[in-house]
């Protein structure tokens, strides 16, 4: 019994603070001078809750001694200011006030969610869950400390924001909108749900109501207040030509303007490389290289040529463009080539990693012209492996420029003749050509050997008219030319990191991690109910991926097959530590072969010429002589500190680039389904989810969701190990892989989504959008952006997360939930809502008869 007290006492009691007898406040005087109703000072108030442990502001008040509306009122007042400023922290589960733990606090980046609530990503544990309120004061991908103070609804860990260290976003892009109390901006970005409050309107610009603007923030965010900014930049109406790519540069801040340093520096550079600067070089202006590349390429950066041994070897030579020899460390040209660190490549329009004059011009690799160049000069074998390996810098003197295609016609690759005059132009390339193609199959050979997966994917590419209006969208056909060019930067690439892996520099490797075991699983179950499945167990091995892809070619599903192998895999990355490229099956890889249009590439050759200028014995380069030696800090004075820090920034650059250049295709497809509204098309089942399918028209290569309320009449539950729904009643089924004529219904330019419905379908027709001109589905899309609440307050306003456009996003996600929850369709709420009205009118009859009864027992 006496244990029992004890515990209880230690429970519900010791922990409690103890309202100790109050203590006068040492700043009292300073409190008195600066207000006329003084409250207890911040310090005071630290040392209260320092002594004793978290506090209630009710006890707070006792301790202090407070009393009347107007001290509980100050007080308040001063723990929410102390609360904004980071002093103390309020948790809801005890309603005490807390210091905050520095050491306590996770640090990590803000992955916000379309409606409205967030994550803080954290590396090595659980992500925190943050509610739409804490999301309120930040940006998608600020940076920000957070406490955890709980689990969430959701089941997860809950945070609360306590500081933020930096912010990801200084410029927005949106379209101008008008309320009562002004002018604000709706960020393009959908993953940005606050507005931004013009603070000076739209005084000075000529712009309105739907048009596109940039806007400089002057004021961020907070739980209580807006964000606010100045117009900066008009880019213009829905209409203008171009803007789909001015909106993705800046929405997904991928830098595009040059400093006045790294211009200069770019300009000061001759049109040619410098006589001084060919000396000092292995000469290759006699080795008849070329240039192989796409019809519209217009930067050069690589050129081949392969010579065929008596002992059915092959030598090869790869010359890539010195770019290190023109970019200095650490100088303007660097800094903004590290910032950007890819060149991206739009439907028509380039933003480069470095200016035009370098990239096009003096390092591109053009045809008639002296260039400077760093080389990979391979001997390999007739079972296509690299027996020697040298790396030397050189001046070369490109043979010829030539495109894939007109390598595929001269070597016969393409059932296509060659075109007038190439084979004349090619007369004495066409024996180096040919040596080419045949180490081409020596090395596929060995790819297939070494088991590494072989994807084969579609990519599209935007066809426009003179008004850059959009024609066709078409695929883009790759032939064993390009091939050819893949796998001879594959060979360079390989015995390049083989090179570097044993040599005293910490460098950036290309690492493709295994899949994850989750991604496995789930991969398995889809696998498996189409009687396939996936060899090595829990560790499998590319070679089982190339052996499934074999065993599944032939069939219907194949590309869908392939496109659920693509998404059980992890993303390739940029990192110091050699961990492999398990896609390509290689123990060590990296890139080598584009200095102008990636930045890893560009620390690679600096690495390669630190070991060529130095005096270190190594028989893997070639050195002239004559040519001095470079201190190792003014070529590579990286560590591997700096290394794990540009790994993160390349990658997270390249995201950037593949999220902008994603953005800019879908605007381009949904532009181009505005004017097919009403269109019956073929497509194809691409993806199942609880909320319906995705259809990718063929020949257009967009895909589009058919709702579930569009399926018909029924039931649908999700069955994710089949990938399919299915319908309880009429057991109708909807499989991943399967064909349907669908209806284009909608399209939403704003959210980048297309709606579709089944031709002839039954089920109760959705919100179809009129066949309307762009402008007024602009406009119309514009005023839709926000609620139609007339409340003016600014309150209301920066709690539209809410409601408003966040409100749009929840009624219209197209997220792919991978929950099993059954799906209930209009017909089975329709026959719901019937079902509660006849019970509704049911009990209503009784009551009345029973009111009767009793009126008439009165009487009697």
């Amino acid at each position: 019994m006496v244990s029992i007290i004890i515990t209880y006492y230690e429970v519900f009691v010791a922990k409690r603070p103890k309202h100790s007898k109050s203590v006068d406040d040492p700043y009292a005087e300073r409190e008195s001078g600066q207000y006329d109703n003084p409250i207890a000072s911040r310090e005071h108030l630290l040392d209260q809750i320092q002594q004793q442990g978290p506090l209630s502001r009710r006890q707070l008040l006792k301790q202090l001694g407070i009393k009347g509306q107007q001290g509980r009122e100050a007080l308040r007042r001063r723990l929410r200011a102390m609360e904004r400023d980071g002093q103390l922290v309020f948790r809801k589960h005890d309603e005490c006030f807390y210091i905050p733990d520095p050491n306590a606090m996770l640090s990590g980046k803000i992955d916000a969610h379309r409606d409205g609530y967030g994550f803080l990503l954290l590396a090595d544990q659980e992500d925190i869950y943050l509610n739409e309120r804490e999301m309120r004061q930040v940006f998608h991908g600020d940076e920000v400390l957070v406490t955890p103070i709980g689990r969430s609804r959701r089941g997860g860990v809950e945070g609360k924001i306590e500081q933020v260290v930096s912010r990801a976003y200084r410029h927005i892009v949106g379209r101008i909108n008008r309320e009562t109390q002004g002018y604000f901006v709706v960020p393009d970005n959908p993953r940005i749900g606050q507005d931004i409050l013009l603070t000076n309107g739209v005084d000075g610009f000529d712009v309105d109501i739907g048009d596109y603007v940039t806007v400089a923030i002057e004021q961020y965010p907070t739980i209580h207040r807006e964000a606010q900014g100045v117009i900066e930049e008009v880019l213009g109406s829905a209409l203008a030509p171009g803007l789909e790519i001015d909106l993705a540069i800046r929405s997904f801040d991928i830098p595009h303007q040059w400093s006045e340093a790294s211009l200069a520096q770019a300009n000061a550079l001759a049109d040619e490389p410098e006589e001084q600067d060919k000396i000092h070089r292995v000469d290759l202006r006699e080795l008849p290289l070329v240039t192989i590349d796409g019809e519209d390429a217009r930067d050069f950066d690589d050129a081949v040529y392969c010579e065929t041994q008596a002992d059915g070897g092959f030598r090869l030579w790869v010359a890539i463009a010195d770019v290190s020899h023109y970019v200095p460390v650490d100088s303007a040209l660097d800094q903004q080539a590290y910032e950007r660190a890819t060149s991206v490549y739009f439907s028509g329009r380039v933003v480069p990693m470095l200016p035009e004059a370098i990239s096009n011009g003096l390092c591109s690799l053009k045809p008639e012209v002296d260039r400077l160049c760093m080389v990979c000069e391979l001997q390999i074998d007739a079972n296509g492996q690299v027996s020697q390996q040298q790396f030397y810098e050189a001046v070369m003197h490109s043979h010829a420029r030539l495109t894939y295609n007109e390598v595929a016609e001269a070597l016969g690759l393409v059932n296509k003749p060659p075109r007038a005059g190439l084979m004349q132009r090619l007369q004495g390339l066409l024996p180096h050509l040919q040596s080419l193609n045949a180490l081409y199959h020596c090395l596929r050979q060995a790819r297939r050997q070494r088991g590494a997966i072989d994807f084969e994917t579609t990519e599209t590419q935007i066809i426009f008219n003179a008004d850059r209006k959009i024609e066709t969208i078409e695929p883009i056909v790759r032939n064993d030319a390009h091939k050819i060019i893949e796998e001879c930067m594959l060979c360079a690439n390989v015995a390049t990191a083989n090179f570097l892996d044993s040599q005293d520099r910490s460098v950036l490797f290309r690492v493709h991690a295994p899949p994850k075991e989750e991604k496995l699983e789930n991969l398995r179950l889809y696998l498996g109910e189409l009687g396939l499945s996936l060899g090595g167990g829990l560790k499998p091995e590319p070679r089982h991926y190339q052996a499934l892809m074999q065993q599944a070619k032939d069939r219907d599903d194949a590309h869908l097959i392939q496109v659920m192998l693509l998404r059980s895999m992890n993303q390739a990355m940029y990192q110091p530590d050699n961990e492999g490229h398990f896609g390509l099956a290689y123990p060590a890889y990296l890139h080598f072969t584009s200095p102008i249009r990636r930045y890893p590439d560009l620390l690679v050759h600096r690495a390669i010429r630190s070991i060529i200028r130095s005096r270190k014995v190594c028989d893997q380069v070639r050195r002239v002589a004559g040519a001095k030696a470079i201190p190792r800090k003014n070529i590579y004075p990286y560590d591997e500190a700096q290394m794990i820090t540009a790994g993160l920034h390349t990658s997270m650059a390249e995201r950037r680039a593949d999220d902008a250049t994603r953005d800019v295709m879908a605007w381009l497809k949904c532009e181009y389904l505005q004017e097919r509204i009403g269109d019956q098309l073929s497509g194809v089942i691409t993806a199942v989810t609880r909320f319906g399918v995705f259809v990718e028209l063929e020949d257009l290569f967009v895909e589009g969701l058919v709702h579930i309320n569009s399926l018909g009449q029924d039931y649908f539950r999700y069955d994710q190990a089949q990938q399919r729904l299915i319908g309880e009643r009429t057991q109708a089924a909807y499989h991943l892989g399967d064909s349907l004529q669908v209806v284009v219904v909608r399209v939403d330019l704003d959210e980048r989504k297309v709606d579709l419905e089944l031709a002839n379908s039954k089920a109760a027709p959705r919100n179809r959008s009129i066949k309307q001109s762009k402008n007024a589905a602009s406009k119309k899309s514009t005023a839709t952006k926000r609620s139609k609440s007339k409340k003016s307050s600014t309150k209301a306003r920066v709690k539209k997360t809410t409601g408003g456009r966040a409100a749009k996003r929840k009624t219209t996600s197209n997220a792919r939930s991978t929950s099993e929850q059954p799906v209930e369709t209009k017909a089975k709420a329709k026959a719901k809502a019937k079902a509660k009205d006849k019970g509704k009118a049911q009990a209503k009859a009784t009551a009345s008869k029973k009111t009767n009864r009793k009126a008439k027992r009165k009487a009697s």
